[in-house]
């Protein structure tokens, strides 16, 4: 049997300091956000769909051009799911007719 007394670590401690500052986490409660156009709607004109209207028929007549269905079609996006399908009684945002027309 030995002798040696063992070490007695009964009193020992231990802290752990983080030399990291502490950062308070930004506030965006108050925040709120609102987006404007700048671009001014000039001369823009509506078009109320008739019966036997097609966005060609409507671009020749009003745009010059038959094939400017597309840029009829692109203005009236949130409106017409499908170039082929207007229908009567809807309401068409007409683009500015091109300067060339």
């Amino acid at each position: 049997m030995s002798t040696e007394k063992k070490a007695d670590f009964s009193d020992v401690s231990a802290k752990v300091t983080s030399t990291e500052q502490i950062v308070e986490k930004a506030d965006f409660s108050d925040v709120t956000a609102r987006v404007e156009s700048t671009e001014e709607i000039v001369g823009q004109q509506t078009y109320t769909i008739e019966k036997g209207d097609t966005l060609s028929k409507i671009a020749k007549e009003h745009l010059g051009s038959a094939n400017a269905w597309k840029q009829i079609f692109e203005a009236n996006r949130d409106t017409i799911d499908d170039p082929d399908r207007v229908f009567p009684g809807q309401v068409i945002k007409l683009p500015p007719k091109p300067a060339d027309a």
